[in-house]
């Protein structure tokens, strides 16, 4: 039985610019992983007791996207972590309010990951359930 989703993993090709990008995010290092020659290959990004971003140092980005599309996070006070990342020259989306009723802002790691940033409201669906009709066709 699925608890809940443990981490996603970002490769990076640049460690400490990407660390510092989850850190304005509020993530702080949980743990490292070494090599034996003890180069800084990877870490444990923690946003709260149980809510993790894995880092991986790679040699060269891929060509390929990959599978992962994009990853949101629940932040409490959407305004002040968007000023926040706007001061450190972070491009991001203006917020807007979803069909699924949450508050969201959009950005980009420094490897072009996709993240979205929600501030769930009383009536937004990932807290209350239902159905959202958009305009999609796969």
């Amino acid at each position: 039985m699925v608890i809940r989703l443990a981490h996603v993993c970002v490769e990076t090709t640049d460690l400490v610019a990407t660390e510092q990008f989850y850190q304005l995010l509020g993530a702080r290092r949980q743990f490292e992983f070494r090599n034996f020659q003890d180069e800084l290959i990877g870490m444990y990004l923690s946003f709260s007791e149980d809510t993790f971003i894995e880092l991986v140092k790679i040699g060269s980005t891929k060509e390929s996207g990959g599978a992962l599309v994009h990853f949101a996070l629940e932040v409490e006070q959407l305004d002040v972590l968007v000023a926040k990342l706007a001061a450190a020259g972070v491009a991001l989306s203006e917020k807007e309010l979803g069909v699924d009723h949450t508050w969201m802002a959009t950005c980009h790691d420094p490897n072009g990951v996709f993240i979205e940033l929600h501030q769930y409201t009383q009536q937004s669906l990932q807290k209350t359930g239902g159905m959202c009709r958009i305009d999609y066709t796969p």
